[in-house]
């Protein structure tokens, strides 16, 4: 294990550091003590380590990340895994405004709850949220899954293209364009895997299926005022 100290290390030096990392590196163990909530710490990781942050972050953690698995104990603030490729990124408490955004894969766990815009502009990103997401989550949702074991704000999903959003608990309204959806074994199937994959104790049955009408991917007069 090697352990960075953002109290004695510069948050540029520690960032080199991880971003150095090879894929055939023999140091797959980093530990980040003193975050302190500093803004973008372990972004644009590509390689295979697992980095722990002991502590909060400020915003833009993870972000751009690929193939490392970057776990925070604490909670994030806005942004955080945005614009991810590949790997998992963990957060133990809460998520700020538009966690996960863009993002083109990997798996985003937020163990408590996700403020608003959670998965805006998904375009292949899983993320899974035990607890609840604020408004506007998905927008412009293009490819991916998004899970809440909780509820989810206003707008949900609104001008969604083709993300699939799973959602256990209550639903305040959905956006423009997205509906509930029938839950086929296939997405049963597809739930299941991301539930294991995150530890997400809860069963894919207790979820309802929510996607895009696909009213608005061509503009139609008789929608006009839904655009």
């Amino acid at each position: 294990m090697q352990t960075l100290d953002i109290a004695t290390t510069p948050l540029r030096e520690v960032n080199a550091a991880l971003q150095s990392q090879a894929a055939q590196t023999n140091q797959t163990q980093w530990e980040i003590v003193n975050p302190k909530g500093a803004h973008a710490i372990a972004v644009g990781l590509d390689a295979p380590i697992e980095v722990t942050v002991k502590g909060s972050t400020g915003y833009y953690c993870a972000g751009m990340n690929k193939q490392a698995t970057v776990h925070v104990t604490g909670s994030a603030g806005p942004g955080v895994a945005e614009n991810m490729m590949s790997g998992t990124v963990i957060i133990d408490g809460d998520a700020s405004q538009y966690a996960g955004a863009t993002g083109n894969g990997g798996l985003l766990v937020i163990k408590g709850n996700a403020s608003s815009r959670c998965g805006i502009s998904m375009k292949g990103i899983d993320i899974v949220v035990f607890g609840n997401i604020g408004h506007m989550s998905a927008f412009m949702a293009q490819s991916g899954n998004l899970v809440v074991l909780g509820d989810a704000g206003d707008a949900l999903g609104d001008s969604l293209y083709e993300a699939r959003l799973f959602v256990r608990g209550s639903v305040k309204s959905l956006g423009a364009d997205c509906i509930e959806k029938e839950m086929r074994p296939e997405h049963l199937a597809i739930l299941k895997d991301l539930l294991d994959r995150a530890g997400a104790d809860a069963k894919p049955e207790e979820f309802k299926r929510y996607g895009s009408a696909r009213k608005l991917y061509n503009f139609h007069v008789d929608h006009a005022g839904e655009y």
